[in-house]
């Protein structure tokens, strides 16, 4: 099962935090992120990366992205 992070129409940090929050309460699995700038979208990818998680997919999606983050 996946959980989802939207974080549209937020500034870095925020995008970064709120995803790295979700990683702490889930631990593992997939996390879908919704970011609307290039920016957000490099940072929480790295951010995820530091952490352990693979960044198995980006899509565009409307006027942003959403990524699929994973692990275990």
């Amino acid at each position: 099962m996946s959980t989802h992070v939207d974080a549209r129409g937020l500034s870095c940090p925020q995008p970064v935090l709120m995803t790295l929050d979700e990683i702490k309460k889930v631990r593992q699995g997939e996390i879908e992120v919704f970011v609307d700038t290039d920016t957000s979208k490099e940072n929480v990818s790295r951010a995820a990366e530091s952490q352990g998680w693979q960044v198995k997919e980006i899509f565009e999606a409307g006027e942003g992205y959403k990524l699929i983050l994973g692990k275990g």
